[in-house]
């Protein structure tokens, strides 16, 4: 039976519709705690994939059925991203191979506005992909680069660190909505009301949030925002959402024929349809979560998502501060667990973070280990020629039992 009371978490009927969580080792079902690299997708998700190749398989532009129905495909697709993310209309939303070639376009095109004298910021929090490809088009440019340094106490930024970074020069700031290795949320909105004291731009990485909670690009009053399908329960595709005016007026790299206005100009090649169809089945997904419990939209049910997690991560924190041997970075308050997303980077004494992963990995439980290319925050910690660290990553299809095999397994090591 599926609850229905309003607000509930139905974690039963989740857990239905992922088939990977079938799986077990020896005795034991398998607990995902890999998500932070990519999750699980539901039936709907393959289900979307294979029905497309299987009846609409066909490029656009075509006077012919299958090309209508790819057409309008991609566009019911665009729609349901721009109420994932609350954009103003779905000619926002841009497809792409993934985030970190989405990036690397845009840096290109943006540093072509940028004068001589410019300064942008980057953090020492962010993935590399949020952060090379800024200081490639910088150098490309002449600019310079300034970084906005992570407290390493709690594994988070501080607006009170930033201000002193600003100025009139300041083009851009690139910064993350939540750390892929530590979880820390960040507060953009924050960013963006400095940084149009100077008239920059900010650039969002939302990749680690996404699975997680709801995204509002007007919220936020970011310029460009970036997530990528196969982190929120689809396939592997990139998403980048930008403000239409600037998507327009921005040159882009394309070949001659391609559309000269946004979403299209910004698309180069022939896009990945089957993997759109699944992110349509993602999005359906969640929509159908947020019914479950007698609610309507996307927005509802990343609400709920947010709020089952929250209980996730204080169970979580309360366990791992019982265990004496584990070093875990990052916000470690379970009364301050909302400032974080249920992502986990840790060490246990006297055991390198590969092989640990490994005896969890052989035990049935799937963690990562390393630097997950949050290359200079693991610097700033000081453990990036020791191996990292363990990151444990909690989703909405996880559950408390395996919150506590994973805490037994992690004191037992």
């Amino acid at each position: 039976m599926i609850s229905k009371q309003p607000g509930s978490f139905p974690i039963e009927w989740v857990r239905g519709q992922f088939p990977a969580l079938r799986r077990s080792i020896g005795n034991q079902p398998v607990i995902y705690l890999d998500g932070p690299g990519g999750t699980q997708v539901p039936e709907q998700v393959i289900t979307a994939i294979a029905d497309y190749l299987r009846t609409s398989n066909s490029n656009l532009g075509g006077r012919f059925v299958t090309s209508a129905q790819t057409g309008e495909l991609v566009l019911r697709t665009r729609i349901a991203l721009a109420e994932f993310i609350h954009a103003r209309e779905p000619q926002e939303i841009v497809f792409g191979q993934n985030m970190t070639s989405l990036t690397f376009a845009l840096s290109r095109s943006l540093a072509r506005t940028w004068p001589v004298d410019s300064e942008i910021i980057v953090t020492s929090l962010d993935h590399d992909a949020n952060i090379a490809p800024w200081r490639l088009a910088a150098a490309e440019r002449g600019v310079t680069v300034k970084t906005w340094e992570v407290r390493k106490q709690t594994c988070s930024l501080d607006l009170k660190d930033l201000q002193p970074l600003l100025n009139k020069r300041t083009a851009l700031i690139a910064v993350t909505l939540a750390s892929n290795a530590s979880g820390s949320h960040v507060d953009v909105r924050g960013v963006a009301e400095l940084a149009k004291s100077v008239q920059a731009k900010v650039f969002v990485d939302a990749v680690h949030f996404a699975p997680h909670g709801r995204i509002d690009v007007q919220s936020l009053d970011c310029d460009f925002l970036v997530c990528s399908a196969y982190k929120f329960f689809g396939p592997h595709i990139g998403v980048l959402w930008g403000r239409k005016e600037l998507l327009s007026d921005l040159e882009s790299f394309k070949v001659r024929p391609a559309a000269n206005q946004p979403p299209g100009k910004w698309e180069t090649g022939t896009q990945s349809f089957e993997n759109i169809a699944g992110t349509l089945g993602a999005l359906g997904y969640m929509r159908d979560l947020a019914a479950a419990v007698n609610q309507t939209s996307l927005a509802d049910a990343m609400e709920l998502i947010r709020n089952y997690e929250y209980t996730l991560s204080r169970h979580f924190l309360a366990g791992v501060a019982r265990i004496p041997r584990i070093t875990l970075y990052g916000i470690a308050d379970p009364l301050k667990a909302m400032l974080r997303t249920p992502t986990f980077a840790l060490r246990v004494e006297g055991v390198r973070p590969d092989l640990l992963a490994q005896n969890l990995g052989d035990n049935g439980i799937f963690v990562w280990s390393g630097d997950f290319y949050a290359v200079d925050l693991i610097s700033r910690l000081g453990l990036d020629e020791s191996g990292g660290v363990v990151r444990v990553g909690f989703v909405h299809y996880n559950t408390a039992r395996e919150v506590d095999r994973v805490l037994d397994a992690l004191e037992g090591v």
